[in-house]
């Protein structure tokens, strides 16, 4: 194409984005939120303990009152069962499993793990970050100055050669943010060799803990098509590493978002360490919602045959972007995009140098995504290329019109003077000019 041609086609792409800025779209896909249909599949637990139902756990605690600091005796076993872990192995917390990793940072940073020095009184504490990784996670590290260190992600999980360098290495570092099943936002599952890797590692702290957020365990797309993951807790016992894991996971994604319960599975050791503390913190998180919950789902069975009504919702979302993606870009060299199996989010590679511009004209195309760089410490994607989707929120039929409203990639380009950016341009509007058919 000659640069002409190249200038009369962005000036042809500007025109369509106008009229897609005309639409007036309003949609929110910055975070993987469940749509309105997926919070009423749980609207029934409201009536489980409605009028005269009995407010008294198995042990004949009445959950209106004080006590039962680290959760009722059912709900440890139906999150024990939803963790692969034994109850005795559970502390059940309030309704968010990020706020469980936030405390677990402050009081190592105040206070110590299990003994040893605050983190408050070394000089330096660092923390390893899959990369790209949850946003939240690396806000909670940067929030008590710790520094963080980019571990690049692959099909496989961490870079476990980084890894294994760093913690068997450097005593500075106290810990690694993981999301090993569906990550977000690339949607991978650690292979067993990483698993196994994690559990086998010889830490230069005493201190060092690997933070295990298993947000997405039951949260598959598909029933015969779903990743496996090894339990690392069973890994680290019989590696004679039981103490080096926290393990985290909520129902957040499974109820309600603003009313699940979470819980953290560990070591005996480390859920003594968590109980000091508990006992200073609350005398008992909510236990009418930790009764809600088991009277609701009964047991794991219940647990699964609940995400299968998920899975039904999400799965037409994922497969429309999917297979627009693989239409529209196969062969472009534009782009580069995951293709999970459950979990919330597909993560999208543009060109690089691109991110932010497609992040910026999304939302004036009235399209609010995750801002680019969240996906990395700092905010800093040194490539400036990934882009987190959430097909979750909008419905199908929105999904398709926010496509559209994304069509400006070119426009990221647009200063470009030379043929050569003009020409990138090109190719990339393509991508989100093919999105003005609402296909995506």
């Amino acid at each position: 194409m000659s640069r002409e041609e190249l200038l009369d086609l962005k000036k042809e792409l500007d025109r369509k984005f106008d009229e897609i800025k005309a639409e007036g779209l309003a949609l929110d896909m910055s975070r993987g939120k469940p749509a309105p249909d997926q919070l009423d599949l749980s609207m029934k637990m409201m009536e489980v303990l409605a009028g005269d139902a009995d407010l008294k756990c198995e042990t004949g605690v009445d959950c209106r009152n004080y006590g039962v600091i680290d959760g009722i005796p059912e709900a440890k076993r139906l999150l024990g069962e939803m963790s692969e872990v034994e109850p005795e192995n559970i502390i059940i917390y309030g309704n968010s499993s990020l706020n469980v990793m936030f405390d677990t940072i402050a009081r190592s940073y105040s206070h110590g793990v299990m003994g040893n020095t605050p983190w408050c009184k070394l000089d330096k504490v660092k923390f390893l970050c899959p990369v790209p990784g949850y946003d939240r996670h690396f806000r909670i590290t940067e929030f008590f100055g710790i520094e963080m260190i980019n571990i690049p992600m692959s099909p496989e999980g961490p870079d476990m050669d980084m890894v294994e360098k760093y913690v068997n290495e450097d005593p500075a570092v106290k810990g690694i943010w993981c999301v090993p099943k569906y990550s977000n936002p690339q949607g991978y599952t650690y292979s067993e060799e990483t698993v196994k890797r994690f559990a086998h590692l010889k830490p230069a702290a005493p201190d060092f803990r690997i933070y295990w957020d298993n947000a997405y365990s039951i949260h598959h797309l598909y029933d015969d098509n779903q990743d496996f993951l090894l339990e690392i807790l069973d890994e680290c016992a019989k590696a004679g590493n039981p103490d080096i894991v926290y393990k985290f996971t909520s129902t957040s994604k499974v109820s309600f978002p603003g009313s699940g319960i979470a819980a953290v599975a560990a070591s005996k050791a480390n859920l003594d360490d968590f109980r000091k503390y508990m006992t200073v913190q609350t005398i008992g998180h909510d236990k009418l919602n930790q009764l809600r919950h088991v009277r609701f789902f009964k047991d794991i069975n219940g647990l699964h045959e609940h995400m299968k009504k998920h899975a039904d919702i999400l799965r037409p979302k994922f497969e429309l972007v999917l297979a627009t993606l693989d239409k529209e870009l196969n062969g472009l060299g534009i782009g580069e995009w995951t293709k999970p199996h459950g979990g919330y989010f597909i993560s999208f590679d543009s060109m690089e140098g691109c991110a932010k511009a497609i992040v910026a004209k999304a939302k004036e195309a009235g399209v609010v995504m995750t801002g680019a760089g969240a996906t990395y410490p700092y905010e800093k994607d040194p490539k400036d290329s990934n882009i987190r989707i959430a097909p979750s929120y909008p419905s199908v039929e929105e999904l398709g019109k926010a496509a559209g409203g994304i069509c400006s990639l070119c426009e990221a380009c647009k200063c470009g003077k030379t043929s050569g950016e003009i020409n990138r341009s090109h190719q990339t509007a393509r991508y989100f000019s093919m999105r003005n058919t609402g296909q995506s």
